[in-house]
């Protein structure tokens, strides 16, 4: 068949009067029970890798922080966040090169509120 071969009448009269799409509920089918069940399972171990580090006081924190900084330290910061979509941005492996008001700079010039950390870890080689 070729294009010539169509009558477009035929067609916008199937469109119109005779095909009815049922919106959302045909791709419903595509969640099976098993897939959900695996999702559900890889959010909760994500979760729990994720924000298992106990919160620190600030003054730990602070501490913690200036010590690296004086010492040249790479520190591993855990942020209080917990977006399961991105797990990987909570925790930030980093020198400490500085700070400006609130914010703790790390590499590449990363701005890091101090409000929004949670555990600070010193990396060993």
């Amino acid at each position: 068949m070729n294009n010539q071969d169509f009558d477009l009448g035929t067609v916008k009269q199937f469109f119109d009067h005779d095909y009815h799409d049922r919106g959302m509920v045909k791709w419903q089918g595509f969640y099976l029970s098993d897939h959900t069940a695996a999702l559900h399972q890889q959010a909760a171990q994500l979760k729990r890798q994720v924000c298992s580090k106990p919160q620190q006081s600030l003054s730990v924190i602070t501490r913690r922080l200036i010590e690296a900084y004086q010492r040249d330290l790479i520190v591993t910061l855990q942020l209080n966040v917990c977006q399961l979509e991105n797990p990987h941005r909570l925790e930030i492996t980093t020198h400490i090169l500085g700070y400006q008001e609130d914010n703790i700079i790390g590499d590449e010039a990363q701005f890091i509120p101090l409000a929004a950390i949670r555990h600070v870890d010193y990396q060993t080689n």
